[in-house]
């Protein structure tokens, strides 16, 4: 067997993000190991252990901070996934790792950081100081279409002009509609295609934002929304996962928001708890964001929703 090839479809059973962030997790992993001259692969549960927490307890990051307990997971994971991929058993099954991994949960919590939601209001006033540059322009569709279609950061990046069908109303009667066709997503792992309906609404404007940016780009194909140089020079590459919530901050932080609260998640959080404060189906709702989970949304919908009459709105 093509050894080339078998290793191509092992890459191909992860999600690219996965893939990209185990590739992160194990390279932390082999420069902690290099610095303790220890043997990284294969690896031994002592070994594995130490360095968990290491990453879990002491200032690692840049921030000065130990890492989140996500990543911690995160990066055991990694380790565990490069070793079963080479047919070894994974030292994260070990008892000693499982218990240590049990014991930094309760010590740091598992709580997942929550972002803020940018609701309508914050984007359309975030889309008011994008300014008409080419720059701004992309700019400005990136945050309507992330918001208007409840898009991922992931699935943002990869959009490609084919992947947009606008259709005009023939007889003038009504707006615009707009399809966003998803080629791969995180619960769409088979590539079996995902449309969302997008209208043009009469604030945010998406389908506008999307036909002012093509027409200002001269793109005809490819990815949607690409990297740029000085001058508005598109440079036909398409945008990194983390120049979306770079782009989102950075608006943020221009209407008076923390940026520290907002994340590319915001724009796909924004729009369902904008949608549930405005009293939208649940079903119609996730059409949209193609949760499978109901559970999930109904936590937005909940946070959006939790003031309205409060237990104790007439008496405290």
């Amino acid at each position: 067997m093509d050894t080339n090839a078998y290793a191509h479809v092992l890459d191909s059973a992860l999600a690219e993000n996965t893939r990209i962030a185990y590739q992160r997790g194990w390279q932390c992993f082999a420069d902690f190991c290099a610095a303790k001259n220890y043997t990284p692969f294969p690896t031994t549960p002592q070994t594995m252990v130490e360095f968990l927490i290491t990453q879990a307890i002491e200032p690692v990051s840049a921030s000065g901070k130990p890492l989140a307990m996500g990543t911690v997971v995160l990066y055991c994971n990694a380790i565990n996934h490069k070793h079963t991929d080479a047919g070894l058993v994974s030292p994260a099954r070990d008892p000693q790792v499982v218990n240590v991994l049990r014991g930094l949960r309760r010590l740091k919590g598992t709580a997942p950081r929550q972002v803020k939601a940018l609701r309508e209001n914050h984007i359309q006033s975030m889309l008011r100081v994008c300014g008409k540059t080419r720059l701004g322009m992309r700019n400005a569709a990136i945050i309507a279409i992330g918001f208007a279609a409840a898009l991922r950061r992931s699935e943002i990046c990869n959009l490609k002009v084919e992947d947009v069908e606008i259709i005009d109303a023939a007889d003038g009667s009504r707006a615009a509609r707009m399809f966003i066709h998803i080629r791969k997503s995180k619960t769409d792992q088979q590539s079996k295609g995902q449309k969302i309906a997008v209208p043009e609404g009469a604030r945010i404007k998406p389908i506008q934002r999307v036909r002012d940016w093509l027409k200002a780009s001269g793109t005809s194909s490819g990815y949607l929304f690409q990297t740029m140089r000085r001058g508005g020079v598109l440079m036909g590459k398409k945008l990194h996962d983390t120049d979306v919530p770079r782009i989102v901050k950075h608006y943020a932080a221009l209407i008076g928001l923390d940026a520290r609260e907002i994340a590319g998640h915001s724009l796909r959080a924004g729009f369902v708890t904008s949608a549930a404060a405005h009293n939208a189906r649940l079903d119609k709702i996730m059409e949209v964001t193609r949760h499978r989970n109901p559970a999930t949304v109904l936590k937005y919908i909940r946070d959006a929703d939790v003031f309205s009459n409060h237990a104790g709105e007439r008496f405290l």
